[in-house]
């Protein structure tokens, strides 16, 4: 967690793990279904609720093919309680993505461990945190049930695969607002839309995948033309950086606004 190959981040931090949305590309199921103890089916079968809540640490004891097993109810997601304190430990300021290995903002995630992981955002308040959800509504209604605090090293935003995905939910708050489209699978198009986020994250699938969409450079071109017209920030992962050639690019929203 110290350390992440995550090119639009400093580090990553996961107090929780584990998701239920079953996306066929996701690199962290392929991840923990490799080095973790079990997988998500088996893990499911076994629980009588689809989460488990860990209060005491992992790293302390149980070591799997090896090494320490850091997912020891496999894809399941769990809280890992242990962890929330690791920002504070950091003195020196980071970008920090929030949720590697999980999605903070699924239906299945108890407000109570949301609530929890901002509260230890705010005890080290010199980093920047990074959010990132297919769920982006329940940000809206958190901040609408007064249940999510706003910072301004908050940046919450939502992971895009097709042009029909709603990227406007943060149109009625406070949040600084970024989406990520990656995998990209499709066209975008021209983006039309009336409210635009302050950052677009934009790569392609990486791993093994039999069926993996290889991207076409015209649309990512698409994009960038259209975020050159609103005055958005773009970041493009590696994963497209040989396709972009001299119009690769990776800016950050923090750095270019006026």
């Amino acid at each position: 967690m110290y350390k992440t190959k995550i090119d639009w981040c400093d580090s990553s931090w996961n107090p929780v793990t584990g998701c239920l949305h079953g996306c066929e590309y996701c690199y962290a199921r392929r991840h923990v279904n490799r080095f973790g103890k079990a997988t998500m089916d088996d893990d499911l079968r076994e629980l009588d609720e689809p989460y488990r809540d860990l209060v005491t640490g992992t790293e302390c004891g149980e070591i799997a093919r090896g090494r320490i097993n850091h997912y020891p109810f496999g894809f399941a997601p769990t809280f890992h309680r242990y962890r929330l304190g690791i920002p504070a430990k950091w003195s020196e300021p980071r970008t920090i993505f929030v949720g590697s290995m999980t999605d903070l903002f699924g239906s299945w995630v108890p407000d109570e461990w949301i609530q929890d992981v901002f509260t230890a955002c705010a005890a080290a308040p010199w980093h920047r945190y990074l959010f990132l959800t297919k769920n982006p509504m329940r940000i809206r209604e958190l901040y609408s049930a007064k249940a999510l605090p706003y910072a301004d090293n908050f940046w919450f935003g939502s992971t895009l695969t097709s042009p029909d995905d709603n990227f406007t939910w943060f149109r009625d708050t406070p949040y600084h607002g970024f989406v990520s489209i990656e995998p990209i699978l499709e066209p975008f198009g021209e983006m039309e839309t009336e409210y635009w986020p302050e950052w677009v994250i934009v790569g392609a699938e990486t791993g093994p995948r039999k069926n993996k969409v290889v991207p076409e450079k015209w649309w990512i071109d698409e994009i960038v033309e259209a975020c050159a017209e609103k005055k958005v920030a773009v970041f493009m992962k590696s994963s497209i950086r040989d396709l972009m050639g001299s119009d690769f690019k990776q800016e950050y929203p923090w750095e270019v606004r006026p």
